[in-house]
């Protein structure tokens, strides 16, 4: 009996090791797919474009009904909104539900996109950690918008550089790398900026690849600029919408968030100088690195986050990261076997440590959406303090536009800015950019103010303390906000 119980724990182990790669892969892939689930389960939204695409998608509206628009606007999403809308018209779903299909599919395809490239997973857990505990990407992972496909096409063209090197090239290669620029050309827009890894593998003195990679990013970006029916003036406006965000500006203060520059990532240095020094007790050559696009692509990526933040954040963190993971999983191939009970055992530590990590929801990071002060036609103590029907929502705060275009896709009216000022009419930028010029001084805003009709509205963040000094108009204390309009017969001044 004892020697029976004695061979089925044997074979019950024999088993378990023979299966442990792919349970290993398992294990990778389930903590990948539960992050965002448990993440969005929190309520969770982003805070920016992905409320406006499902919005938009929802309202079946074209942005000349939403926005009030200058001369420099073309649509550059159509496909994404269209992708969406359809999902919408198929699922019935609301515009949160719709933001949390973008929100884990996104994180998903590129929590997925090096496994098929890697030989070790497990690798790919601990960089995701590393990334979550002091490199700060994460909540950027998790936004739901279309950039998320160019990095994950980006992840996937330097792992399979890093899977070959240093074998050459391959003619599928070539048609890889043009149907990944062609797809996000086509749903992203941004073509230009492939030209930062086509300079990162030139740089690296690979120029067979780097040939390559030009060449499939020219034949891509213009195959997806034709599949929008516009292919010169597709590709000349991202172009051109890209000059307009930097270069209108006087100052960086009144951009985007991620266009304005960052202060240096101290922790991608001592990422970098600690692989470095896993390379030296590997006994393998750090210098090796100078021939490697993928590094070079990530300092690329450092150098110019002093100009824009997204040069880091979007080219250079998915460098590091494809580095990273292929370090670790020399060292990790070095010391452990592929059929080790204790490579499983470290995997499914690993995991538990990657979702934990990920999913914390230290200082409310995941859940600061549920207390955002809301503005909805459905408030009744709202009546009358909303635009009316063609009127125009005048604010100089982007995150107003988000807010609220989420919360009332079908509202008939139209919002002074939205997702980019530099799409506004030449006036009205003139005045936004003066508001945060003078950061936000009521007075600033009197161009607004003096040609405001019945049907629109002024809005501020507040809604406490002091009534704006604006006195031509009068005001509602709303939770959150100051709701300004123009004065109504027997109507009070201030609420």
């Amino acid at each position: 009996m004892t020697g029976d119980h004695g061979n089925f724990i044997s074979a019950a182990r024999e088993s378990v090791r023979r299966h442990a790669p792919l349970l290993v892969w398992a294990l990778v892939a389930l903590t990948v797919v539960a992050i965002p689930l448990k993440i969005i389960g929190y309520g969770y939204l982003p805070g920016d474009d992905a409320l406006r695409h499902a919005a938009k998608a929802v309202s079946g509206k074209p942005w000349d009904e939403i926005l009030v628009l200058g001369p420099a606007y073309r649509e550059q999403y159509f496909f994404w909104h269209l992708f969406l809308r359809q999902i919408f018209l198929w699922s019935h779903c609301d515009p949160g539900q719709l933001v949390g299909f973008t929100v884990a599919g996104l994180f998903i395809l590129f929590g997925f996109s090096p496994l098929p490239w890697v030989k070790r997973p497990e690798a790919w857990l601990i960089t995701l950690t590393l990334v979550t505990v002091a490199g700060g990407l994460l909540p950027r992972l998790m936004l739901g918008r279309p950039f998320l496909l160019t990095i994950s096409g980006l992840v996937t063209i330097l792992c399979a550089w890093q899977f070959r090197e240093p074998s050459p090239p391959r003619w599928r290669t070539l048609a890889m790398v043009t149907a990944i620029s062609a797809f996000c050309t086509l749903v992203h827009g941004v073509w230009y900026l492939w030209a930062l890894p086509v300079a990162a593998f030139f740089l690296a003195g690979q120029f067979r690849w780097g040939i390559l990679l030009a060449t499939g990013w020219l034949a891509g970006s213009f195959l997806g600029a034709c599949l929008t029916g516009h292919p010169f003036a597709s590709l000349f406006y991202a172009a051109e919408i890209g000059r307009r965000s930097l270069g209108l500006h006087l100052v960086q203060h009144t951009m985007a968030t991620e266009f304005q520059p960052f202060a240096g990532d101290i922790f991608a240095l001592l990422l970098v100088a600690g692989l470095l020094v896993l390379r030296c007790v590997e006994k393998r050559d750090p210098l090796s690195w100078k021939s490697s696009p993928v590094f070079w692509l990530a300092g690329l990526g450092w150098l110019l986050g002093f100009k824009a933040i997204r040069f880091w954040t979007d080219w250079g963190w998915p460098a590091l990261m494809v580095l990273t993971v292929f370090e670790l999983q020399l060292l990790l191939a070095a010391r452990l076997a592929a059929n080790s009970l204790k490579r499983l055992a470290l995997a499914g530590g690993l995991a538990v440590m990657t979702y934990l990590a990920a999913t914390s929801n230290n200082d409310g990071k995941w859940t600061e959406n549920l207390s955002w002060p809301v503005l909805s036609q459905d408030n009744p103590d709202l009546k009358g303090w909303l635009p009316d029907p063609d009127g125009i929502f005048y604010t100089a705060d982007m995150t107003i536009f988000y807010q609220t275009f989420f919360r009332n896709p079908q509202a008939r009216w139209r919002y002074i800015v939205g997702f980019e000022p530099a799409l506004m009419p030449d006036a009205d930028f003139a005045v936004y950019q003066n508001v945060h010029w003078n950061f936000g001084d009521p007075q600033a805003y009197r161009p607004w103010v003096e040609k405001m009709r019945p049907a629109d509205r002024l809005i501020f963040r507040g809604g406490s303390g002091a009534v704006p000094n604006l006195p031509q108009l009068e005001w509602k204390a709303a939770p959150g906000f100051w709701i300004g309009r123009t004065p109504r017969t027997n109507a009070p001044s201030a609420q």
